[in-house]
C-alpha cells in the first residue's frame, strides 16, 4: 500500500493541487443528496400508498428499481469520471435528480412513478459516494483515506437532517408538494455546488503501480477482481438485509416498534464511529488481511442477532457493533480499488465493482423478506445471512494481488 501511495504522489496530485471548495461541498451534497433523494423516501411512501391507493410492494418495487439503474448507470459514470472529472457528472446528476423528483411528485399513475424513480436511480449514480469518491481519490491522493472519511461522516448525516425534515413538511402538505418542496432543495444546493466547486482542472491520472503492466483491461482480467467483486456481492445482500430485517427480527421476538426501532437507530451511530476507526484500521492491517476482517466481524454480529434474543441492552449492544462494522465497510469499498490497483482507472474500475453489490443490495430487502417465512421467521433468515457473509468472508482471501 505504501508502494502505491508513493506513485500516487510522484505524479504531482498532492496537496498542490487540491481545490479548497471541494471538500466542504461535497459534504453539502452529499448530505442533502442521500437524505432527498433515498431517505425522504420511507418517510412518504405511506402517505404515497394511502393517497394513491398503490401498495406498498408496488411502490417500494419503484425506489427497488432506482437502485438497480444506478448500479447499472454507475458502470458509464465511472468511465467519464477517469477521463472528465466530477463537475459534469455530478451537475448533470443534481439537474436529472430534481427532474426525477417532479416527475414522481406528478405521477398520475404508477408507470409514470416508475419512470420518476428510473430517472432518479440514473441520477444515484451521479450524485451519490461513486463521483464523489473519485473527486476525492484523484485530488487528495495520497491522503484520500482522510477526505473520504470526512464526506462519508458527513454523508451519515443525511437520514438525521433530512427524515425529520421530510416529515415536517409531510405534516403540512400532501406528499406531491413535499417532493416539490425537497426537489427545490436539491437544486439550489447541489446544483451550483457541483458546478462552481469542482471546476477545478482535472489532475492527469497517476500510473498504474509496477504490477499493472496491462491496464485495466488486465485487472478485470484478474482473479483478484472477481473474487472481490463476489465478495462485496455476498457482503452488501447480507449487510442490508440485516438492515432492513432487524426491526421485524426484534417485533418477532416480542420487543416493542419503539425498542426495535431505537437499536436500528443505535446501529446508525455506530455506523458513523465506525468510519473515524478506519484510518486507523488501514495503518494497522494489510488489505487483504482488512477486508476479511471486517467481514467476519460482520458475519459474528449478524450470527449474534440471529441467536440472541435479550436482554434488550445486550441487543443493543451488538447492534452498535453491527454499524461500526458497516461503517468500515464503507470506506473498505471506497478505497478497494487504490489499495490494490491505483487510482489511474478509479472510476472506471469502482463502477464495474460496484454495480453487482449495489445490485444486490437493492433486492436484499424484498429477497430477505420472501425468505424469512419459508425458513421459519427472521432468526433463521439471519443464520442464514451469516452464512452468506462467511462465505464472503473466505472468498476475500482471493483478493490479494501481486503487488510487493
Amino acid at each position: 500500500m505504501s508502494d502505491l501511495q508513493s506513485g500516487v504522489a510522484a505524479t504531482g496530485t498532492g496537496v498542490r493541487s487540491r481545490p479548497r471548495a471541494v471538500l466542504p461541498a461535497l459534504c453539502v451534497t452529499q448530505i442533502t443528496s442521500w437524505g432527498i433523494v433515498y431517505y425522504a423516501f420511507p418517510v412518504l411512501n405511506p402517505a404515497i400508498t394511502a393517497d394513491t391507493g398503490w401498495s406498498a410492494g408496488a411502490t417500494t418495487a419503484a425506489f427497488s428499481a432506482a437502485l438497480v439503474v444506478s448500479a447499472i448507470a454507475g458502470i458509464s459514470v465511472g468511465r467519464v469520471l477517469d477521463h472528465r472529472g466530477p463537475r459534469l457528472v455530478m451537475t448533470a446528476g443534481s439537474v436529472l435528480g430534481t427532474l426525477g423528483l417532479l416527475v414522481i411528485a406528478a405521477a398520475p399513475n404508477l408507470p409514470a412513478f416508475f419512470a420518476g424513480w428510473f430517472l432518479a436511480g440514473a441520477a444515484m449514480a451521479a450524485i451519490f459516494y461513486q463521483p464523489a469518491f473519485a473527486a476525492l481519490t484523484r485530488w487528495w491522493a495520497p491522503d484520500h483515506v482522510r477526505a473520504l472519511t470526512i464526506v462519508t461522516l458527513a454523508g451519515g448525516l443525511a437520514s438525521t437532517v433530512f427524515a425529520p425534515l421530510t416529515a415536517i413538511l409531510a405534516d403540512h402538505m400532501s406528499w406531491r408538494a413535499t417532493y416539490v418542496v425537497l426537489s427545490g432543495i436539491l437544486a439550489v444546493l447541489t446544483v451550483p455546488a457541483h458546478a462552481l466547486a469542482l471546476k477545478a482542472p482535472w489532475p492527469p491520472a497517476p500510473p498504474s503501480p509496477p504490477h499493472v503492466t496491462g491496464g485495466h483491461e488486465q485487472v478485470l482480467r484478474s482473479r483478484a477482481f472477481w473474487m472481490l467483486a463476489v465478495t462485496f456481492t455476498l457482503s452488501a445482500f447480507a449487510m442490508y438485509a440485516v438492515v432492513i430485517g432487524l426491526v421485524p427480527l426484534l417485533i418477532e421476538r416480542g420487543y416493542t416498534t419503539t425498542q426495535a426501532a431505537w437499536v436500528l437507530g443505535l446501529g446508525g451511530a455506530g455506523q458513523t464511529l465506525g468510519r473515524t476507526l478506519y484510518a486507523t484500521l488501514a495503518r494497522r492491517l494489510g488489505v487483504t488481511a482488512r477486508t476479511v476482517a471486517l467481514i467476519a466481524l460482520g458475519a459474528i454480529t449478524t450470527a449474534a442477532l440471529a441467536v440472541v434474543a435479550g436482554p434488550y441492552a445486550l441487543l443493543v449492544a451488538v447492534s452498535v457493533l453491527a454499524g461500526v462494522i458497516r461503517g468500515n465497510l464503507t470506506l473498505l469499498q471506497a478505497t478497494a480499488v487504490t489499495d490494490r490497483w491505483g487510482a489511474t482507472h478509479y472510476g472506471r474500475l469502482s463502477g464495474l465493482l460496484g454495480a453487482p453489490a449495489h445490485a444486490a443490495a437493492a433486492i436484499a430487502p424484498f429477497a430477505g423478506a420472501v425468505l424469512a417465512g419459508p425458513l421459519g421467521g427472521y432468526p433463521a433468515l439471519f443464520a442464514l445471512l451469516a452464512i452468506l457473509s462467511t462465505t464472503a468472508a473466505v472468498t476475500a482471501f482471493g483478493t490479494r494481488t501481486q503487488q510487493r
